[in-house]
């Protein structure tokens, strides 16, 4: 089983548009209303297995410092506004799908950044800590940005959205963190990193495509009324992410070493999603399907994007500098 599901996890960039495919037709063809109950706990099979692994403590090594700034201005300075910007002009007329391109852009880095990061031989341990901080302010942030940018034109419940957070992030970290502890005292840390958390991710990707399957089944029938409408939100998001792949890039190969820039690209352009999507979902009533078919969609963008930067990585930053070997080795 866990091969299976790992090898799903590796294979993101067709099993997320075969799940999509699967909602669609699931919501055309049948009333799929009843599917709103697995809402939570796919949300909570999508979160909390990924705050089992997070090294919170990573936080606290310094090193990285001008790129761990560089990040998170970007982060909360630049695309919030960017992606704000991007839909009221594309969703003038529907605020809630606006809302879904803000929330895309609102809660940075996921375990992806990590993972990205690794392929493109980018900093390790600053992207440990770009999805820490990202995940922690994100969330804090999320309800006042929300709230300051979108107020005018939807009704937010601050406290909800508080609340969906708190049982979303909050709690699954404080159990995630808790559960890590325990196993490492069971089975000691090397016997975890080595074959215990690993596991963990690939159960989160099981709630990740659980909620982009309810997301599509819950919005078929508008889809299939209204097929322009896929094109119609695809066309920001693609400029979204060419924007923040353009400006990340600008500033990291401008102001950092190559490592620390790779790292920046994607602690800043991958989006946690899965959190994006379960506030989506929970906060804000049966509206919120228009924001979370923005952010369903926004997944093929960020992982096929992500898997193609891997590939340009050396054009872009050059290759990578050999390892010199120790003197008389």
């Amino acid at each position: 089983m866990w091969k299976y599901l790992q090898k799903i996890s590796k294979n993101l960039t067709v099993a997320i548009p075969v799940m999509m495919v699967a909602g669609f037709l699931a919501g055309v063809t049948t009333d799929m209303g009843w599917i709103k109950s697995l809402i939570i706990p796919f949300t909570f099979l999508m979160v909390y297995p990924m705050m089992v692994t997070l090294k919170i403590r990573k936080v606290f090594e310094g090193g990285d410092s001008k790129a761990q700034v560089l990040t998170q201005f970007i982060n909360f300075g630049i695309v919030p506004f960017a992606a704000f910007g991007i839909g009221m002009f594309f969703f003038s007329e529907t605020p809630y799908m606006a809302l879904g391109l803000l929330l895309a852009g609102l809660v940075p880095t996921s375990g992806m950044t990590i993972s990205w990061t690794g392929f493109a031989r980018g900093n390790m341990s600053a992207a440990v800590k770009m999805t820490v901080i990202g995940l922690v302010a994100g969330s804090l942030l999320t309800p006042l940005y929300v709230e300051a940018l979108m107020g005018a034109s939807i009704a937010i419940d601050m406290a909800a959205v508080g609340r969906q957070i708190f049982f979303i992030v909050f709690l699954p970290m404080v159990l995630g963190f808790s559960t890590r502890l325990l196993l490492m005292r069971k089975y000691g840390q090397q016997e975890f990193q080595r074959n215990i958390g690993p596991k963990f991710p690939a159960l989160s990707t099981l709630g990740v495509l659980g909620i982009v399957f309810v997301a599509l089944a819950l919005k078929a029938r508008t889809i299939a009324a209204q097929p322009e409408l896929l094109l119609g939100i695809l066309a920001p998001l693609i400029l979204l992410y060419v924007f923040n792949f353009a400006l990340s890039t600008f500033m990291g190969k401008a102001l950092l070493p190559r490592g620390d820039a790779i790292a920046l690209v994607y602690g800043s352009v991958m989006r946690n999603l899965s959190i994006a999507l379960a506030i989506a979902m929970n906060a804000f009533g049966p509206q919120g399907a228009d924001a979370a078919l923005v952010i369903a969609l926004a997944y093929i963008i960020q992982v096929q994007s992500a898997a193609w930067y891997v590939k340009l990585t050396d054009k872009v930053f050059g290759p990578e500098a050999p390892v010199e070997e120790p003197a008389g080795a």
